[in-house]
């Protein structure tokens, strides 16, 4: 046999072996998501991805999965996918109907892709990831169609990793365009440096960085590119994590000490279309402790948003610990009073410091636009939160072993008397270190507009330490609810607990107008608020007025106080 007729026949008998060959990551892309199919807008009510072969060769699909968080699918038949060709792949009782659109391979197990937050990887027959997306539900970019019947598209397949700026929802009529180049296809290069996001230590020598897009793979994985405050130094390995190659994970030479808080620094690193890490390349890291009683408290509420608004609720770390969010959970009560609707923060660490605040809200990007946000990092979204009524509700924060971490019972009557319509409106907590009872709460001040998701609170004051006296603070306030000095604080320091207060404030004519407290029994320290309202929460007339108190205790002692302060309007 002559070698032509040899030719011949290998390549009639190996067509996929002669024309195509074996991908390289990012040959092809899953370039179109349909995640949520419901409601129908035009296309059938079915979930499947689209890839498309950006190579200059035809590559055979034979062997190729897809896979997403949870699972993996069976193995696709041969198919030649061409260069700039497309492809839809789905379920095999979704094939009929996706073929009417296009070229159409079915797979067994074709995962569930979730509506808000998934992993779509697609893997080559070598076990190769050849094209990763981490998408959810703000990728949409619009507020109608992330409710479902719209697909995903991405923007500009030359430039595969950049995430979110890459990607929106479709805008073609029917919902998506399967088998057929994206409605929303433009140029859209990535000239925008990769950020270092956070870190978290999975133990004292070990630490995984976290990056807002994926990294070339191989200068993420130089132990070189990174180096730890306080003596650790450069660490002494470093492993870009697949399929996505976002995360990065640090081996160290030297163990993190506890409660300490060290600094990462990223260098010389680069994302996927060659952009060097810049100006956004530190971040915090330590070893965490696990959050108890009054280490986190519960700092600001929203329980009564706006028509087109969103529930949040904001905690603040009061402690000296490093505390994982991952070990928090989020909690209100029933009916019956049990604790129930428990949900988990994030399932994946995130750390929050001494001092730090974090805002827990199923949509920040509603929360970011309605009120001022000086902070986004702050931000968490969750699945699910349990629903808080808006007159009253409780809102509890469970450590990771179910103990109550911090609780308050709200009522929309912790509201300040005189807003009309609390809708909107955060309930703020006065003093980090005060209990979690109505008297340190008070609204967002409508200077700040009503609302301080992520940074310090409108209403916020410090304890004034006073010693063996009442004082009272401001000595002019204005209780207008403009956020500067709206309620008075009654300050008290007594020798020893177990002291009863009675508490009655007068106008300059000496007529009573507001019986504050009533045998209130107080602890060492503390503090009262008067809201500048009178008996029947009606408005008062500026002017001075005397703040009476009188304590004692059942061994008889007594003693009384008189202090003045002033109300003034502003408006």
């Amino acid at each position: 046999m002559s070698l032509k007729t040899i030719a011949v026949l290998i390549i009639f008998l190996f067509p996929v072996t002669v024309f195509c060959q074996i991908a390289n990551r990012y040959d092809i892309v899953i370039d179109e998501i349909m995640a949520d199919p419901t409601p129908q807008v035009g296309l059938p009510n079915n979930e499947w991805i689209e890839l498309k072969n950006t190579s200059a060769v035809a590559i055979n699909l034979q062997g190729f999965r897809i896979s997403d968080l949870t699972g993996q699918s069976g193995a696709m038949p041969s198919y030649v996918l061409k260069p700039d060709s497309f492809v839809i792949i789905c379920t095999s009782s979704a094939f009929t109907a996706m073929s009417a659109f296009g070229s159409t391979i079915s797979v067994t197990s074709f995962p569930s892709l979730d509506n808000n937050g998934d992993q779509v990887s697609l893997i080559s027959t070598q076990g190769k990831v050849i094209h990763a997306v981490a998408y959810n539900i703000s990728w949409y970019q619009n507020e109608l169609k992330k409710d479902g019947g719209w697909t995903l598209e991405m923007i500009d397949t030359k430039n595969p990793c950049s995430g979110f700026s890459n990607w929106k929802a479709s805008v073609d009529t029917k919902g998506g365009t399967p088998g057929k180049k994206n409605s929303v296809d433009a140029a859209n290069t990535d000239k925008i440096s990769p950020k270092l996001l956070r870190a978290f230590a999975v133990d004292n020598l070990n630490i995984t960085l976290i990056f807002d897009e994926p990294l070339d793979s191989l200068k993420g994985a130089a132990a070189v590119s990174y180096s730890i405050s306080d003596g650790i130094g450069v660490p002494q390995s470093a492993i870009t994590v697949a399929p996505v190659f976002d995360h990065v994970n640090l081996k160290l030479n030297t163990p993190l000490a506890v409660n300490k808080v060290y600094t990462i620094t990223a260098n010389g690193v680069t994302d996927c279309a060659g952009n060097v890490i810049a100006s956004k390349n530190t971040t915090r890291v330590g070893l965490s402790s696990v959050a108890d009683s009054f280490d986190i408290v519960i700092n600001e509420i929203l329980f009564n948003p706006n028509s087109n608004g969103v529930d949040y609720v904001e905690i603040y770390n009061r402690s000296q610990k490093i505390i994982d969010a991952k070990q928090l959970y989020i909690a209100s009560r029933n009916s019956t009073n049990v604790i129930s609707s428990i949900h988990q923060l994030i399932t994946e660490s995130i750390l929050l410091f001494p001092t730090d605040f974090l805002v827990i809200t199923e949509d920040p990007q509603i929360v970011m636009q309605q009120y001022v946000t000086t902070n986004p990092d702050a931000f968490i979204q969750v699945s699910n939160m349990p629903s808080f009524s808006d007159d009253k509700g409780d809102v509890i924060i469970l450590n990771g072993q179910g103990k109550i971490v911090d609780e308050v019972t709200y009522s929309d009557k912790w509201h300040f008397a005189l807003i009309a319509n609390t809708e909107g409106v955060s309930l703020e907590r006065i003093n980090y270190n005060a209990s979690s009872v109505q008297s340190n709460f008070h609204s967002a001040a409508t200077s700040v507009g009503y609302g301080t998701p992520g940074y310090k609170n409108s209403q916020f004051r410090i304890d004034q330490q006073v010693q063996g006296e009442i004082t009272v603070t401001p000595e002019i306030f204005s209780p207008d609810n403009d956020g500067m000095d709206d309620f008075a604080t009654v300050n008290y320091s007594f020798p020893s607990p177990g002291y009863v207060a009675n508490i009655t404030i007068f106008d300059a004519s000496g007529r009573p107008v507001r019986y504050l407290q009533k045998n209130a029994l107080s602890g060492i320290k503390g503090s009262y608020i008067w809201d500048g309202l009178g008996e029947k929460q009606q408005k008062l007339s500026q002017g001075i007025y005397i703040i009476y108190t009188e304590i004692f205790n059942t061994d008889g002692k007594k003693k009384q106080f008189k202090n003045t302060v002033v109300l003034a309007r502003r408006n």
